[in-house]
């Protein structure tokens, strides 16, 4: 079900931030679906062909990841990735003008009680997912369809004019973005207003003060405690958004349970979990996941030192 109760009032200075698109950028999001899929198409040859982008890195990262497949299974991984990174790329610039009916003819959501349960409680529920498909697109759509106010994490860029259209993109629909290392005191003011809050949280914490280690894709890899440190602060549950392509510029959403707002884990048992479930998904639509991002620059050596250094492929 994709229908959404009325959303509370919020509270002033509560609401999604507003900003403007150039003219230019307006025009190109009002061309049809058809050219953008035909020009993500040319862009997928001239990633795999021609520029090869981050081939060394997607190549080696897929191969430590599942050495059980041959160089013919890797090479079909990589290309499905090109064309589904391609896709996310003008399905960005389609965001611009992207209306809610096409939005909610895209994209099925499914369990929206998972969430809507605990907020109707007066709970707050945190919503974790991955760079997995169109993570965009998956906030645009639950913005749309929960009914409840959605706060999303978000690492400011450093160029100014980027950031500011990732965050009106991400913004259109309601979600209200909050620096990532802002998010705890701002979701803690608000603890009288249940809210979703959604990380992605399998990015390599490089600039993260604090990290845990847990095996991946059979690698010890590090992961942000972010996630694990608001749940437990804040005493709420954790539902893993899991998002799959089942065409072309259309996805369905599963709302799962992943740790229960009274659960007792030991410490990093989130985290862990929550690794658990990203490789699991992975695992299940590999080409799906963002194999161009340098994902194991942090690491242990012998004496347990962290160390940040070149990943796969570069070395």
């Amino acid at each position: 079900m994709n229908d959404a109760p009325a959303k509370p009032a919020e509270a002033a200075g509560d609401r999604a931030q507003a900003q403007p698109f150039p003219l230019w950028l307006r025009a190109l999001g009002r061309l049809p679906f058809g050219f953008w899929y035909a020009f993500s198409d040319f862009l997928t040859f001239l990633a795999e062909h021609l520029i090869r982008y981050r081939r060394k890195v997607i190549d080696a990262q897929l191969k430590r990841c599942f050495p059980e497949f041959d160089d013919a299974a890797i090479g079909r991984i990589r290309r499905d990735f090109y064309r589904s990174f391609a896709d996310v790329l003008v399905e960005s610039i389609k965001s611009t003008r992207i209306t809610e009916e096409q939005m909610r003819a895209r994209i099925e959501v499914r369990g929206y009680d998972v969430v809507r349960r605990h907020l109707a409680e007066g709970r707050s529920v945190l919503l974790a997912t991955g760079h997995h498909c169109n993570w965009d697109w998956s906030l645009l759509a639950l913005s749309l369809g929960l009914g409840y106010p959605l706060d999303a994490a978000y690492k400011p860029l450093h160029d100014a004019w980027a950031d500011r259209l990732f965050l009106a993109i991400r913004s259109r629909f309601g979600a209200h973005m909050v620096p990532a290392k802002q998010l705890l005191l701002r979701v803690v003011r608000r603890r009288g207003q249940p809210r979703a809050i959604a990380m992605v949280a399998d990015q390599d914490p490089v600039s993260a003060a604090t990290r845990h280690f847990v095996t991946f894709f059979g690698q010890e890899t590090a992961f942000y405690t972010g996630p694990e440190a608001l749940a437990r602060v804040l005493k709420i549950p954790v539902v893993f958004v899991a998002t799959r392509r089942s065409g072309r510029g259309r996805y369905v959403i599963e709302l799962e349970p992943l740790v229960g707002h009274d659960e007792e884990l030991p410490e990093g048992g989130i985290t862990e979990r929550y690794a658990r479930r990203v490789e699991a998904l992975v695992r299940e639509r590999p080409a799906e996941w963002l194999w161009s991002y340098r994902r194991w620059k942090m690491r242990r050596d012998a004496d347990g030192v962290v160390q940040r250094g070149r990943t796969f492929g570069e070395e």
